[in-house]
C-alpha cells in the first residue's frame, strides 16, 4: 500500500489568502522553515496504479498537478483516480469535486449523510452521476472499494464515527433557528487496509475517546487532526468566537490533546495533518515542533509519500 499526502493544511491552506500572521508572512517570503501547504487530502493505492483520493479538497486540481502518480496516462482524457471519499460535508472536503466534472469516470464513496447533502445541492450534478456513481459507506463495516465499473482497487475501508458537527454552511443557513444537531456520519474517520498493512485517517475530530484510540492502536500509519496547538488558539488570536473543540477539532497540546491521548498508543508512524495556519507546528524552527517530534509525532507536508510494503516485518 502506498500513501501520498496531497495536502497537509486546514481550511484556507498555508498561507491563507487573507491571513497576515508572522507564519503566513514567512511562508510568502519563501522562508524554508515555513513551508506552504494546500488543504488536507490523501491519495492511497494498493499497487501504485489506481488511486483512492480521501478528501476532495478545493485545492484538488493543484494537488493533482503536483503529484505525477495522479497524472492522466492515456489520450485524450483519463485519470488514475478511481475513487474519491470525502469524510465530511465541509467545503474543505467536498469542494474539490467540482474540479472532477470533465467526464472521466470514478466512484464517489461517502457516508449517506454526506451523499444526501450532495444530492440536495444541484451544483454537484455537474459531476455526472451517470459515470460517477455515488456509493454509500456504512459505518463499522469493512468495504471493498471499487471503481465506477465495479472493479476492486485492492483497498478495504472501514469508516467510523468521530466527534464532529454538521458543515459550517448549514449552521450559517439556520439563521432563523438553532443550528442542526450533530449526528453520526457528519464526520468520519477511516481505516484503510491492503497487503497486510493498515492506515488510519482522522483529519477532523473533536474528541479522542476510547473507541477512536482503539481504532488507532496497531496502525502502521496514522494521520490525526493537528488543526490547533491549543483549544483556545483562535479565541486568543481574535479570529473566532469558539474553541477548537466547539469547531470539531481536538487540540494537539493539553491533557486531552493529541500528544497526551495518542502518545501512549502503539502505531508505526503518527503524523499530524489538517494543520491550521495559526498552529506554530507548521514552522520547522518553532519550539512546538520540537515538542511534537520528541513525543514521536511528525508534521505532514504536501507531497509526503509513504510506501507500506506488506512484506515488511
Amino acid at each position: 500500500m502506498r500513501a501520498i499526502v496531497l495536502g497537509a493544511a486546514a481550511g484556507g491552506g498555508f498561507p491563507q489568502w487573507n491571513a497576515a500572521s508572522e507564519a503566513c508572512r514567512r511562508a510568502r517570503a519563501g522562508d524554508p522553515a515555513a513551508r506552504p501547504a494546500t488543504q488536507a487530502a490523501l491519495a492511497v493505492s494498493a499497487e501504485g496504479e489506481r488511486w483512492l483520493v480521501v478528501e476532495a479538497s478545493p485545492d484538488l486540481r493543484q494537488q493533482i498537478e503536483a503529484t505525477p502518480a495522479l497524472w492522466p496516462r492515456r489520450a485524450p482524457r483519463s485519470s488514475p483516480i478511481a475513487a474519491v471519499l470525502p469524510t465530511n460535508g465541509e467545503i474543505d472536503s467536498i469542494g474539490g469535486l467540482l474540479h472532477l466534472r470533465e467526464g472521466t469516470a470514478f466512484a464517489l464513496w461517502a457516508h449517506p449523510r454526506i451523499l444526501a447533502l450532495l444530492d440536495a445541492n444541484p451544483v454537484f450534478e455537474v459531476v455526472d452521476r451517470r459515470i460517477v456513481p455515488r456509493r454509500p459507506l456504512v459505518l463499522d463495516r469493512w468495504v471493498s472499494i471499487e471503481d465506477a465499473a465495479g472493479a476492486p482497487l485492492g483497498l478495504e475501508v472501514r469508516a467510523f464515527a468521530v466527534a464532529g458537527k454538521p458543515p459550517l454552511f448549514l449552521e450559517k443557513a439556520a439563521r432563523s433557528g438553532p443550528p442542526p444537531a450533530p449526528e453520526p456520519g457528519d464526520v468520519i474517520g477511516l481505516e484503510i487496509r491492503a497487503g497486510g498493512r493498515r492506515l488510519v485517517w482522522i483529519a477532523n475530530c473533536g474528541r479522542l475517546d476510547g473507541t477512536v484510540l482503539e481504532r488507532c492502536a496497531g496502525a502502521d500509519l496514522l494521520f490525526v487532526d493537528g488543526t490547533l496547538w491549543r483549544d483556545d488558539e483562535l479565541l486568543r488570536a481574535g479570529i473566532a468566537a469558539r474553541t477548537g473543540r466547539e469547531m470539531g477539532h481536538v487540540a494537539v497540546d493539553g491533557p486531552e490533546g493529541v500528544l497526551a491521548r495518542l502518545g501512549p498508543v502503539p502505531a508505526g508512524r503518527k503524523i499530524l495533518v489538517h494543520i491550521n495556519n495559526t498552529n506554530p507546528v507548521l514552522l520547522a524552527d518553532a519550539p512546538e515542533r520540537t515538542l511534537v517530534e520528541r513525543a514521536g509525532f511528525e508534521v505532514a507536508t504536501d507531497g509526503l509519500a509513504i510506501d507500506l510494503r506488506g512484506d515488511q516485518p
